[in-house]
C-alpha cells in the first residue's frame, strides 16, 4: 500500500502552498532548490513544511488537497495549529 501526503508549506512571504506527493522529503527538496522556475514557491523560498497528512486512497487525497487549496489563510492556519474545532466556524465566514 503506497502512502500519499497532502502537505502545506509556509513560504517566505507568509503565504501557504498546498500540494500532494508520495515522497515528502524529495518534494520539499524540489521546492527548496527551485527545481521549477514557473512554480508558485520559486520566488517565495525558503519554504517550511508546516503540515502534512497521510492517505492511502489516491482519490481521497486528491479531494482533500483540492479542498484545502480553496480554504482561506485563516482556516489553513487553524489546521496547521491543530485547532480542528475552529474549522467548522471558519467555514462559515469569508476571511482573506
Amino acid at each position: 500500500m503506497k502512502l500519499l501526503y497532502v502537505y502545506i508549506l509556509e513560504c517566505s512571504d507568509g503565504s501557504y502552498y498546498t500540494g500532494i506527493t508520495n515522497n515528502l522529503t524529495r518534494r520539499l527538496e524540489q521546492h527548496q532548490s527551485g527545481k521549477n522556475p514557473d512554480s508558485y514557491t520559486f520566488s517565495r523560498r525558503p519554504v517550511e513544511m508546516v503540515f502534512y497528512a497521510e492517505f492511502t486512497d489516491f482519490y481521497y487525497a486528491i479531494d482533500k488537497e483540492k479542498q484545502i487549496k480553496r480554504w482561506s489563510k485563516v482556516k489553513k492556519k487553524a489546521l496547521i495549529e491543530g485547532r480542528f474545532e475552529d474549522l467548522v466556524n471558519l467555514a462559515k465566514k469569508n476571511f482573506d
